[in-house]
């Protein structure tokens, strides 16, 4: 497989300049999505517009509640929070509470923040953040099901077209699924808004299972950022041991993998992945392959507007996380 290095460079150049990027992290928290969002709070190389919440491991309220707790740690309540759709588009809310608590952070004990969520819910926010700027600007990190961001297209047809990269986590090919044989949480939740968005025509770069499994939290690296002494750093080490726990009951790792932060390790340090173009579909008409992505590569390079992930420098990743954990120590 190619590396990002050489797919398409001129289509993804733009996006790897040193710039602040313009981002918005829609996420549903999550333990994993609670490292990635302390690493882009802590980053002054994204100029993080908002967080926008999605029903997903827990509910629509625990993610958002979640997503300001988060905030509140981080010291960035300059970031406004939106609260965004509690249900799929079509099929039953679906949870992940046995992977990440059933508060979804894991063993910290939850609490009312001190800054209310943003007026308007979350699809309503990324139309009016990305239409308001320059078309390309806008990056978008998925890190949970893709509901908030199909409402937001159907809402704002132009949408699609006038959005930046935006970096998915989610889908599974050549290592299965890790909620049916062929099918990954975040399509399986919503595999419905996941078609649309793959259809809809904008470019996404897809951290799936084959990426995210490369990327591992061993016992190294949950140290190497529990050395890290600031709140972030603490809060993050805290979710990876529970999250270290819980892949040793329920899975048999010793060593769990770490999703959701992928998506801003690639806006961040793209160089640290390979990609390969494609064409992403996803099936939505059967049980027994819901939520499956089917993952073409026999596509023209300078035409695809999908790239799938399929190698990550996993101590790379890390140790980018652990040095924008450790800003300003």
């Amino acid at each position: 497989m190619a590396g990002s290095s050489g797919i398409a460079p001129a289509r993804l150049a733009r996006h790897t300049r040193r710039v602040k990027q313009s981002l918005i992290i829609d996420c549903d928290p999550g333990v994993d999505d609670a490292t990635g969002l302390l690493t882009a709070f802590a980053s002054s190389d994204l100029d993080l517009l908002a967080v926008t919440t999605v029903g997903g491991n827990v509910s629509a309220e625990k993610t958002a509640r979640n997503a300001r707790i988060l905030r509140q740690i981080a010291g960035r309540e300059d970031v406004p929070v939106f609260v965004g759709a509690e249900r799929p588009l079509r099929r039953e809310p679906a949870g992940a509470g046995e992977f990440h608590g059933a508060e979804g952070l894991g063993d910290l004990e939850p609490y009312e923040p001190e800054a209310a969520v943003g007026e308007g819910n979350s699809a309503e926010a990324i139309v009016r953040l990305v239409m308001e700027r320059h078309a390309g600007s806008v990056a978008l990190a998925v890190m949970g099901p893709m509901t908030n961001l199909a409402l937001a297209m159907r809402a704002e047809p132009r949408l699609a077209g006038h959005l930046g990269p935006v970096v998915v986590m989610g889908g599974a090919r050549s290592e299965g699924g890790n909620i049916t044989a062929s099918a990954e949480f975040n399509i399986w939740a919503d595999p419905e808004a996941a078609a649309e968005v793959f259809a809809s025509g904008c470019r996404m770069i897809v951290m799936g299972l084959d990426a995210t499994h490369q990327v591992r939290a061993t016992e190294e690296r949950i140290a190497a950022i529990e050395a890290v002494d600031t709140a972030s750093a603490r809060a993050a080490g805290a979710m990876l041991r529970f999250s270290q726990r819980i892949e040793r009951v329920i899975v048999g790792w010793d060593a769990g993998p770490l999703h959701d932060p992928c998506t801003v390790a690639w806006l961040l340090k793209p160089e640290l992945f390979d990609l390969a173009p494609c064409r992403i579909a996803v099936e939505t008409g059967s049980d027994l392959t819901r939520g499956h992505t089917a993952v073409e590569f026999r596509v023209e390079a300078e035409t695809a507007h999908h790239f799938w992930a399929t190698r990550a420098d996993a101590d790379g990743v890390f140790a980018l996380i652990t040095d924008k954990l450790g800003a300003g120590q």
